[in-house]
């Protein structure tokens, strides 16, 4: 039977408008974000197909490669369970496996604390998720004492790799001062500017020393 075929009370949209989302099942929620079915199964099958393969906390933990090999899935309903998803695990404040969370200069640093004691300048990149979750970490390069020579190619690659939404970059000052150099000035420009053509953001570069540390913006 057709979706448009039910009593309209029994329709997940119509039924939404008049109880509220909390007055529908799992199935009817899910109908509602799928939209349509396929032949021979109307949307509410489809949806009660989908859950009795997958629980509701394992469709959650589905990449958009997992979804598109569901049977009435496509791209497009795929990026929009993806988004609903994603919406749903922020508003819930749901961490992926206990990642650390970046919202400060103040948390990139407790993450670089290798750096302070570091006698040669070690450039380090913290590479972040949408919810500033750190997902990967990278020592770009290895310096002398004053110097460290990094290209952006060099910095953005594992951003691709590991899907990054932005990145903070780090580097330490052996010799104790937290003043930028004109290099240090001059790289993160270079870097802002590249990150903004790729979509992907630099968002601070910090100065770290043996007591201290500085943001760069």
């Amino acid at each position: 039977m057709k979706i448009i075929d039910l009593p309209r009370h029994e329709r997940p949209r119509e039924k939404l408008i008049e109880r509220g989302p909390t007055g529908l099942k799992d199935k009817e929620l899910l109908a509602i974000l799928l939209r349509t079915g396929y032949a021979g199964k109307n949307v509410i099958e489809v949806s009660a197909e989908i859950l009795r393969k997958f629980p509701m906390k394992k469709l959650l933990a589905l990449a958009y490669e997992d979804l598109l090999k569901i049977k009435g899935i496509n791209s497009s309903k795929a990026c929009g369970l993806l988004a609903a998803f994603e919406l749903t695990k922020r508003a819930l404040e749901v961490e992926d496996n206990n990642l650390p969370t970046i919202n400060s200069a103040k948390d990139a640093v407790a993450q670089l604390q290798e750096l302070r004691i570091a006698k040669k300048e070690h450039f380090v990149v913290l590479y972040l998720n949408a919810r500033n979750q750190l997902i990967h970490k990278e020592t770009i390069s290895i310096g002398t004492l004053n110097a460290n020579l990094v290209h952006p190619r060099e910095v953005f690659k594992p951003a691709f790799e590991h899907l990054a939404a932005s990145i903070i970059v780090a580097h330490n000052h052996p010799s104790g001062g937290t003043e930028a150099s004109e290099a240090d000035l001059e790289l993160t420009k270079r870097l802002k500017e590249a990150g903004k053509i790729l979509g992907i953001e630099t968002a601070d570069h910090i100065v770290i020393t043996q007591d201290n540390f500085k943001s760069i913006n």
